[in-house]
């Protein structure tokens, strides 16, 4: 038989699970790729410009979306089990505008707009991160540019000019690291950037010389939250760090492992070693028990008694989302000159603004996330999507620990990068691994991804 059977001319089932990658598709997915690497380098995204920029342009893209919708033959819509709790989440805002429930309707209403911003964030990422190439397109820039990044923040601390880019003074001081005022929130960034390169050098996708900068870049990243000087940051990399071990040797992977994990840990103390060993020596001496010149007087606990009174006076539905900084002054049980605009523990500070409600809704989210991406990491070192849940999921691990004493997440850039994270990790299974084999189009290629064998499967059929 020459002619083509009418089964060269049926299109390919596992295709028509996935979404259409289309010209919008593509804009949609590396412009929201884009502000995620923006917002960090200005400032965090805490200034009102900044905001504009962020909130303006994921509006933007979901309107490109939506133009690439209706210009479609069908209407394709993904869902994801971090979207229903972040919706319900709006929802419980918009009930806070109503009058007289928000302790300041203005600052509330901004809120709602930023977490707006980051629901359509991961609503843009979860309609266009669809294929294999996309996850490995976007987890390169990331790495490269978490490594930039550190190496940048490397620079700027040796110089000691106590500038951000070497070039503005922040109006009321701070401790200066990377692009950021506060050095937490670059340690924090740096938690939910490190586990990228870390996750892939250990995956059976990384061979050669491509394991190992990634396995260098990971320690570097992971060097620079030691030498940023945040305590939080040093324990939640190491619990993360924790989290990784536990999720590799569940797998039982024994070849080279071993040899591999003493490199990491060799090049990260000689970094920090090399770079600054007695600067962190000291600022992790001042966390033991009998230094109690920080710890005991350290400000941040009084702020968190005085936080638990706000949430006290209204456990239901809270203040107001956005409303701390407005609300606490009637709470502060001291005396500073010092300005308090947040509470320094991300949780507390939920319950304080949203209450008992806003505080289950977070729970729905964490677990919506999480049970998802545990699932998915059964065998994640030869599967994408159990990398790309893994990496997700320790990323995601750094923050909530850091959290604890900390407000990484009022930081936009910061919460951004963990909601997108969150994404990632609770999506469903989408992406094709890599298998060896030929490929009918390009003999010479000896990796392909089940999209690419598919797509040439059903171009062989259809010559018989």
């Amino acid at each position: 038989m020459t002619a083509p059977l009418p089964l060269a001319h049926l299109s390919d089932p596992a295709a028509q699970t996935r979404p259409a990658t289309s010209i919008t598709g593509k804009v949609v997915l590396y412009g929201t790729a884009a502000l995620l690497m923006f917002a960090p380098l200005a400032f965090g995204a805490v200034e009102p410009w900044s905001i504009f920029i962020l909130e303006s342009a994921l509006a933007i893209l979901f309107v490109v979306w939506m133009i690439g919708q209706s210009r479609s033959e069908k209407i394709t819509v993904a869902t994801n089990p971090a979207l229903r709790p972040m919706a319900a989440f709006i929802a419980l805002i918009c009930i806070q505008l109503i009058p007289g429930m928000s302790a300041y309707r203005h600052a509330t209403y901004s809120s709602l707009l930023l977490y707006i911003s980051y629901a359509l964030a991961c609503f843009l990422i979860t309609q266009s991160l669809t294929r294999t190439r996309h996850v490995r397109a976007i987890a390169t820039a990331l790495m490269v540019y978490g490594s930039a990044v550190a190496v940048f923040a490397v620079l700027q601390s040796l110089s000691s000019t106590g500038k951000l880019y070497w070039l503005r003074t922040p109006r009321s001081g701070g401790w200066i690291y990377g692009p950021y005022v506060n050095h937490n929130h670059y340690a924090g960034l740096m938690e939910m950037l490190a586990p990228l390169p870390l996750v892939f050098a250990f995956s059976r996708y990384a061979h050669g010389r491509r394991r190992w900068w990634a396995a260098g870049a990971a320690a570097f990243m992971g060097a620079t939250i030691f030498l940023s000087g945040s305590r939080g940051g040093m324990t939640a990399f190491a619990l993360q760090i924790a989290l990784f071990f536990w999720l590799l040797f569940r797998e039982r992977r024994r070849e080279g492992v071993a040899f591999l994990l003493g490199a990491f840990l060799l090049i990260s103390l000689v970094l920090v070693g090399w770079i600054g060993g007695s600067e962190v020596k000291a600022r992790l001496s001042t966390a033991s028990l009998d230094k109690h010149s920080e710890i005991a007087n350290d400000i941040r606990l009084n702020i968190n008694r005085d936080t638990i009174h706000m949430f006290a006076k209204r456990p239901a539905l809270g203040w107001g989302l956005g409303t701390f900084d407005s609300v606490y002054p009637q709470f502060r049980s001291f005396y500073t000159r010092l300005r308090v605009d947040e509470a320094h523990n991300d949780y507390l500070q939920l319950l304080s603004e949203t209450g008992i409600v806003g505080g289950a809704i977070a729970l729905w989210f964490l677990i919506a996330v999480i049970r998802p991406a545990l699932r998915k990491s059964k065998g994640w070192p030869s599967d994408v999507n159990g990398i790309a849940a893994v990496a997700s999921l320790i990323g995601i691990s750094g923050i909530l620990v850091h959290s604890l004493v900390d407000f990484n997440l009022q930081i936009p850039a910061n919460a951004l990068l963990f909601y997108v994270l969150c994404t990632v990790a609770a999506m469903e299974t989408r992406f094709g691994n890599y298998r060896r084999g030929h490929n009918p189009q390009n003999p010479t290629k000896t990796w392909q991804s089940n999209e690419e064998i598919e797509a040439a499967q059903t171009l062989v059929l259809g010559h018989f």
